[in-house]
This record gives C-alpha cells, structure tokens and sequence, in this order.
C-alpha cells in the first residue's frame, strides 16, 4: 500500500517509522519538500518527500499529520480526493487550554467538509508519538479508536492501527470525532500538565 503522510513533525514521522518498519511505503507532503531533503534517510530508503500533490500521487490512503490551523488549508486546497481514505491524526488544539471545536461538531467533520471527495476517518489522535513508535505496555497494545462514516476507509484504517501494533477499536460514525478529540485533550492534560510523562495510553481491559 502507498500511504502519503501531510506533514513530517513528530506524529508523521513517528508513524512513518512504524509503517515502514512494517513494510509499507510512505511519501512525506510537505510546502517545501528541499527543507526536508534528508528526511528519507531515517527510514532505510522506504520514505521520500515532496510536495502535497507528489505525496498523495499513487497514494491509497493520506494521513493528515499536520497542526490543526494548517489542516483546513491542506484539506481545501486539493480539488478532488478521488476517494482516497483520509486519515486525521489532527486535535483542534487551543494550546494547552482546550478545544477550539466541539459538542456540536469537530476538528475531523470540518475538515470533510473542506477535502472535496475524501473518505475522513479520525485516527492516531489519542496517543502520542511516543505510542506511535512503540504502541505496547506491560498491560497490552494502547487502545486506538477509529471513527468514521466509509466502514470500509474505517477498516481501512483499523487495519492500518493494527498493523503497526495497537488495539484498533471501531468508533463508528464520524461525528464521534467529538468524543475522541476531548479524549486526547484529557491525554495531554495527564502527559504534559499533570506531569504523568508522554510514553503511556489507554488500554484495554481483558474478558
């Protein structure tokens, strides 16, 4: 599977590490890819960058892994998605403070309504880069929701959690991007204020 990653901080790459790990090929968008020109070197050749447009050329899946005040710019400025599942790993971060949308609607539903023709599926936004590269505790695999309206871009990206070794969960439609992105914000909250360290997750509990 060809798999563009829009963005390359620590989240990108952090899932750029895993998936490559796994076999598959990644292409890094980025607005100058001559920035990141040695960005490929970290992944044994199985990564290369270019433009927006470059990366998702080919590509089955995007991984939208950029800041949220960038996401609505990326989203709107290609015409036609063809279909393609568009993950997003984003959070409407407002700082530390809080969200900047929610109850009524989300950072991933505004988002779909900008990507003209994407399959939008919230993912890989309750955990941290650290989970991304490393995705197990002594307990068990982090627990990873995937919510979506397309069952099949929603398998999709499962598939893609599962892969990479978390405990992919069916979070059903779209609109429950509205739960999970407060969730990660409890995440950050424990991680960086409350001073619990960022190498931990939600896991879940056997039957």
């Amino acid at each position: 599977m060809s798999i563009a990653i829009i963005g390359a901080g620590n989240v990108g790459a952090a899932l750029a590490k895993s998936l490559t790990a796994k076999g598959q090929a990644v292409r890094f968008g980025v607005p100058d890819p001559a920035k990141y020109a040695d960005l490929p070197k970290q992944f044994d050749g199985k990564a290369s960058v270019g433009t927006v447009a470059q990366a998702l050329e080919g590509a089955e899946v995007a991984i939208l892994a950029v800041p949220y005040g960038a996401a609505a710019q990326v989203a709107a400025s290609i015409p036609d998605w063809g279909g393609r599942v568009l993950i997003d790993a984003t959070n409407p971060l407002a700082g530390l403070g809080g969200l900047v949308v929610g109850t009524t609607t989300s950072g991933a539903e505004e988002i779909a309504k900008l990507a003209n023709n994407a399959r939008v599926v919230k993912a890989f936004n309750t955990a941290g880069a650290e989970n991304m590269i490393d995705p197990q505790t002594q307990a068990g695999p982090v627990a990873m929701p995937v919510a979506g309206d397309d069952a099949a871009a929603r398998a999709n990206a499962m598939a893609l959690a599962t892969l990479i070794g978390f405990d992919a969960m069916d979070a059903g439609p779209l609109k429950n991007a509205r739960y999970l992105e407060p969730m990660a914000m409890v995440w950050i909250q424990m991680a960086l204020v409350l001073g619990h360290g960022r190498a931990w997750g939600w896991v879940r509990g056997k039957k």
